[in-house]
């Protein structure tokens, strides 16, 4: 089939690319040059595990074509519409300006019978609102919301543990749904669930899947706040309880807590839409969630200052990790960069190391030093904090490290190191809900 992907950023171009290995011929547009021009010289424009050999596998078919040019998609059978809903400026509601361009932009290149697919994380009440646009135009629109987790996109589009079709009342819904059971049947032929649905439930489906992962986090790191006080240890708390088949111990891991373009920004809109909706208390609870996120940053900008007795001005204190996780170079929300930002207004002298995410860092931070060599980093180091679970750093000799460092105090902000290994090599460990 001829698809067209409208938005090449992160959602997108995993997307388009996803779509084209599985035989469709794909067209993607980007208002952003320099992003098309890498895609279509094979580059990703962002670092993902996986897709910059899946760009290369799909550039051998022919099958993926990117543009700035919104009319190369008139011919297209199915247009996904992939771009970003950012929070907005001044405010906790999302910013749907780049949504309500990219639907205005291709409903003038549809034909009748072609479907508008919305994957973008948008509050509800939108589709049934763009509906009417897009059925103007003859086409049928589905509500097809994303599940991606950076670091596993290219695995999560081709093998999603479900499928969600947001489609509108009647005979209209059903032929809808039905291409779109076309795109996605080599997907559909590994037998994981399918739910059709209305479209405001499959608009709340996102919001509330992330609402309720960053609950579970905001959960674990409330009771390290506990433990931290009455000498407990929260990863051995963790432990217990996600033996509880009804709690899981998955998302159980306490520590700097949740970053990233998803997660914060979109209970903030939830929040923002409920309250628009009238039912604010409905989602009053994410408040308290966000608020113990953030104190998990302020918190380990404390421990730094106590390990280093009392301030950290004028002191060599090394962040490992820029990224807001492992295997990507997110910074949006980045817990690690906030903490290195609030540590480097403290008046320290920060260093920050990140195997993938400096550039993006530099951007966003550029009053920090960065350096992207992890031993010269480490170089005379007063206090070590690992705020990101990359590999590299999971995997450090702490004997080496401490042969680098001028003083070995380690603060582990995502408990990911082996406490025993570091004090044994006489480092000074601290860690966020351990006593």
């Amino acid at each position: 089939m001829r698809i067209s992907v409208i938005g090449l950023g992160y959602l997108g171009a995993v997307h388009a690319a996803s779509m084209a290995s599985l035989g469709h011929e794909v067209v993607g547009v980007d208002v952003d040059a320099a992003r098309v021009e890498a895609l279509a010289g094979g580059k990703a424009p962002f670092f993902e595990p996986g897709f910059d050999e899946l760009l290369t596998r799909v550039q051998d078919t022919c099958r993926l074509q990117v543009t700035t040019d919104v009319a190369a998609v008139a011919g297209a059978r199915v247009h996904f519409v992939c771009v970003g809903t950012p929070q907005q400026v001044g405010s906790l509601a999302a910013d749907l300006s780049f949504v309500e361009a990219a639907f205005a932009s291709v409903v003038g290149q549809v034909a009748p019978g072609d479907v508008v697919v919305g994957k973008s994380t948008v509050p509800v009440g939108t589709a049934a609102r763009l509906a009417g646009l897009v059925e103007a135009a003859g086409a049928s629109l589905v509500w097809n919301p994303e599940f991606l987790r950076e670091g596993f996109a290219v695995e999560d589009t081709l093998h999603p543990d479900r499928i969600v079709y947001g489609v509108a009342d009647g005979e209209a819904g059903v032929r809808a749904a039905g291409v779109l059971d076309e795109v996605y049947a080599a997907v559909l032929a590994e037998q994981m669930p399918r739910v059709v649905t209305d479209y405001p439930t499959a608009e709340l489906v996102k919001v509330a899947a992330n609402s309720f992962l960053a609950t579970k986090i905001s959960f674990i790191n409330a009771m390290a706040e506990l433990c931290e006080v009455a000498g407990g240890d929260v990863t051995r708390l963790a432990d217990a309880i996600g033996h509880d088949a009804r709690i899981g111990r998955r998302f159980l891991n306490a520590g700097l807590g949740f970053g990233g373009g998803c997660l914060p920004k979109d209970i903030r809109a939830f929040m923002a839409r409920a309250d628009e909706l009238g039912a604010p208390e409905a989602v009053a609870f994410l408040g308290e969630v966000d608020a113990i996120n953030t104190r998990r940053r302020v918190r380990m900008v404390e421990l730094a200052g106590q390990v280093l007795g009392g301030d950290v001005a004028g002191r060599r204190v090394v962040v490992l990790g820029a990224a807001f996780k492992p295997d990507s170079d997110d910074v949006r929300d980045s817990p690690a960069l906030d903490v290195a930002a609030r540590l480097g207004e403290a008046g320290a002298d920060v260093v920050v190391h990140d195997p993938q995410a400096i550039d993006n860092a530099r951007l966003k931070a550029p009053e920090l030093v960065y350096e992207s060599d992890l031993e010269a980093a480490l170089s005379g180091a007063e206090a070590v904090l690992v705020l990101t679970e990359w590999r590299v750093y999971k995997d450090l000799d702490p004997v080496r490290a401490g042969s680098l460092v001028g003083a070995r105090n380690v603060l582990d902000g995502r408990n990911a190191l082996d406490r025993e290994s570091w004090q044994a090599a006489g480092w000074r460990y601290r860690a966020l809900g351990r006593a």
